[in-house]
C-alpha cells in the first residue's frame, strides 16, 4: 500500500484546517497563541536528555510544541502570503535593467523571511504530502519528496508574468546545549523567463536560543546570483547578542556587486522585520527597497473554493484533526491525532519495504549530485490552479 492509498483512507476527515500565516509581532491581526502554558519549562524538560551536538532531524516533538500547520505550508506561505498591496514578485519582472531586477529580487528574497515563534515548530511532513495554493495568477505546489533526509520541493509559476520558482530544501537541526540551529540546506531558483534570467539563492538558518534569554531569529549568509548577468548580492542576517540584548536584532547588511569586475555597486542595510535600503556607491543615493509592514502584516489564511477538488495528499487535510485540536488546546486529542498519522505512515513504510517497492514522487524528479546536493526538477511546466486560494 502506498502513501497515497493511506491518505485516501483518511477521508473520513472532511474538515480542512487553514490558519493565518505568521505576521509581524506588532501586527494586531497576527497569529494566535497556539502554545501550551509553561512552554520554556516544558522545552527544557524535553531537551534535558539530549546531548549537545546531537542531530535533531529524527527528533519527534509532542503536539504541545507544534503550531497548527505542516512545514510544507510554512514554505508555501513565504511565497504566496503577502499583503494585497505588495507587488514584489511583479517588480522583479518589470525592472528596466539587470541591476534593477536584481535589486527587486533581493527585496523579494528578504520577503520570504518570516517571523518565527519561539518554542513551537511545524509538523514534519509525511512522504507524498502536498500543499497546493493559488494567489491570483501565481500557483504554488509543494511535495514532500523524501523522508530521510526530510526533503521538500516547491514549484510556483505565474503564466501571465512568465515567472517560475523552484526550491529544494532539507533542514538539519542540531542541539548545542543552550541553543538549536537549523541549517536549511538546498537551493532556491527564481526564473524571469521574459528576460532569460535565473537567480540562484540559498536560505538563512534558523537560530533558537533557549538560555540565558529565550529567542529565535534567522542568521547566516545568503548569496543571490544571476547566472546570465554576473550580478550578485551578498547578504548577512545578524541576530541580537548572546544575552538577547543589543541593537542588532534582525539586522541585514550586505552588498551588490558585479562579479565580473568585483565592483561594489550598492550597499544593503536594514532590518528584515522593518525596512531595508540600498545605497548607490557612485552617488550615495539611498532608497528603501523593502518595507516589512507593507508586505507581511494583516496576512489572511487561504480559503477553500472547491472542497471536492482538494487533493487527497493536501497538508491541511492530512493534519486537520491535529490542527483543530491544537487550536482548541485539546492536548489529549492532539496527541492521539498526531499518533494516528505518524503510526500509519510507519506502517505504510514497513509494507513498502517488505514488498521491495520504491516510492516515487508524483510532481518532481529528484536527484543527488556526487557532492551530495539535491535537485528537485518539476515534472509539469506550469503549476495548475488550486481549489485553495488566498487573496
Amino acid at each position: 500500500m502506498d502513501s497515497n492509498l493511506y491518505i485516501m483512507e483518511m477521508q473520513e476527515i472532511t474538515n480542512i484546517v487553514l490558519t493565518k500565516p505568521f505576521s509581524l509581532r506588532d501586527d494586531s491581526d497576527s497569529e494566535e497563541n497556539y502554545c501550551a502554558p509553561n512552554l520554556l519549562q516544558r522545552l527544557l524538560s524535553l531537551l534535558k536528555n539530549v546531548r549537545p551536538g546531537s542531530d535533531l532531524s529524527r527528533f519527534q516533538l509532542p503536539p504541545l510544541f507544534n503550531f497548527p500547520k505542516s512545514q510544507l505550508q510554512c514554505y508555501g506561505e513565504s511565497i504566496y502570503s503577502t499583503a494585497s498591496s505588495d507587488r514584489l514578485l511583479s517588480k522583479c519582472n518589470t525592472g528596466q535593467s539587470p541591476i534593477d531586477r536584481l535589486i527587486s529580487v533581493v527585496a523579494w528574497s528578504i520577503s520570504t523571511t518570516r517571523p518565527p515563534m519561539f518554542g513551537t515548530a511545524p509538523y514534519n511532513p509525511i512522504l507524498g504530502e502536498t500543499h497546493h495554493v493559488s494567489k491570483g495568477n501565481l500557483n504554488v505546489l509543494l511535495e514532500q519528496v523524501s523522508h530521510h533526509p526530510a526533503l521538500s520541493a516547491l514549484h510556483a509559476t505565474d503564466e501571465k508574468e512568465n515567472i517560475e520558482i523552484i526550491w529544494c530544501h532539507y533542514p538539519v537541526a542540531k542541539f548545542n546545549g543552550r541553543s538549536v540551529e537549523a541549517q536549511v540546506h538546498g537551493k532556491r531558483q527564481l526564473k524571469l523567463l521574459n528576460h532569460g534570467e535565473t537567480y540562484e539563492m540559498n536560505s538563512p538558518n534558523l537560530f533558537i536560543r533557549i538560555l540565558p534569554v529565550p529567542g529565535i531569529d534567522w542568521i547566516g549568509n545568503v548569496n543571490i546570483k544571476c547566472i546570465e548577468t554576473g550580478l550578485e548580492a551578498e547578504l548577512s542576517y545578524i541576530s541580537q547578542s548572546f544575552f538577547g540584548f543589543g541593537g542588532n536584532r534582525r539586522l541585514i547588511k550586505g552588498k551588490i556587486i558585479d562579479s565580473l569586475t568585483s565592483k561594489i555597486l550598492y550597499k544593503v542595510n536594514g532590518h528584515w522585520d522593518s525596512t531595508v535600503t540600498v545605497k548607490d556607491t557612485n552617488n550615495s543615493d539611498e532608497r528603501v527597497i523593502y518595507d516589512a509592514k507593507e508586505v507581511i502584516t494583516r496576512l489572511q489564511a487561504p480559503v477553500v473554493k472547491d472542497a471536492e477538488s482538494v487533493w487527497q495528499t493536501e497538508s491541511a487535510l492530512i493534519w486537520s484533526e491535529l490542527s483543530q485540536a491544537i487550536l482548541n488546546k485539546d492536548w489529549e486529542k492532539a496527541r492521539e491525532a498526531k499518533k494516528v498519522v505518524e503510526e500509519r505512515q510507519r506502517e505504510v513504510m514497513r509494507e513498502r519495504e517488505s514488498k521491495g517497492e520504491t516510492w516515487v514522487p508524483k510532481h518532481f524528479i529528484v536527484s543527488q549530485s556526487k557532492e551530495g546536493d539535491w535537485d528537485c526538477l518539476p515534472i509539469q511546466k506550469w503549476v495548475p490552479p488550486s481549489p485553495i486560494v488566498t487573496l
